[in-house]
């Protein structure tokens, strides 16, 4: 038997929001469409009688739940999957899905994966480092403006997926490895590639982008992870030897 999308698993989070009015403003899309989860990262203003009024009585249950983090990468931590909305396209910016396309995904994704939803400053967006933590991108179209209300951004997001999740027959997705999870191995696969001179230790990040875009793609599973850092440990560990055996040799002669 087919399960349901889970509306629970999916989470809407605002970064560095500069006006209560949007944060309010995006507490009722979100109440509007049916979800209930919403995470404010490094808020500039913070007044909750003014989130309040603009989210009105009927978001009011969101507004007392939101929970507000002071670190982006910590918030994202729990998640399985996180998609990024940018209306900036760019060399860094690749394969920009639209919110039908990434809708659909998030429908059958939110069954067995907590799915996050991001959305930059209103005045500048997403940064290129925000991106590296965003397993997709998703830009909603418009016309000659491309400026949008951030609470209307997340409206046409949620809209989206609600329509996905309503209609779609779910194809039932297996649980993906965690943002966390992810990170380490990033972590790792750094350390490993300097250690054995893949990667230029004063710039790793070039790589590291490409891997990070290669490896999204893939969606990789915690099983799947654990797998590629074991291949890390054991690179380093060899790697190690050799050079203590290089040690050893030097040392007989």
């Amino acid at each position: 038997m087919l399960r349901k999308p889970n509306p629970d698993n999916i989470s809407i989070v605002l970064h560095r929001p500069s006006s209560p009015e949007n944060i309010g403003a995006a507490a009722r899309a979100i109440r509007n469409m049916g979800f209930s989860s919403l995470i404010v990262v490094e808020p500039v203003i913070y007044e909750i009688e003014r989130i309040r009024k603009m989210a009105t009585h009927a978001a009011s249950d969101i507004v007392e739940n939101i929970k507000i983090e002071d670190s982006l990468k910590h918030a994202l931590e729990p998640f399985h999957y996180v998609v990024g909305a940018t209306a900036r396209t760019g060399r860094q910016r690749k394969d920009i899905l639209t919110p039908n396309q990434i809708a659909g995904h998030i429908a059958n994704l939110c069954v067995n994966n907590r799915t996050a939803v991001l959305f930059g400053p209103e005045d500048r967006g997403l940064s290129n480092e925000n991106l590296r933590l965003c397993h997709a991108l998703v830009n909603i179209p418009t016309a000659d403006f491309s400026s949008l209300n951030l609470a209307q951004a997340v409206m046409l997001i949620c809209y989206e997926i609600f329509i996905a999740s309503s209609t779609a027959e779910p194809e039932i997705l297996p649980r993906l490895a965690s943002r966390l999870e992810l990170d380490n191995m990033y972590d790792h696969l750094r350390e490993v590639l300097i250690h054995i001179s893949f990667i230029n230790p004063q710039n790793p990040d070039y790589w590291m982008n490409n891997l990070r875009r290669f490896f999204s793609r893939l969606e990789l599973r915690a099983k799947e992870v654990s797998i590629i850092r074991g291949i890390c440990r054991q690179i380093d560990w060899y790697a190690e030897k050799r050079f203590k055996d290089g040690l050893k040799q030097d040392e007989k002669r």
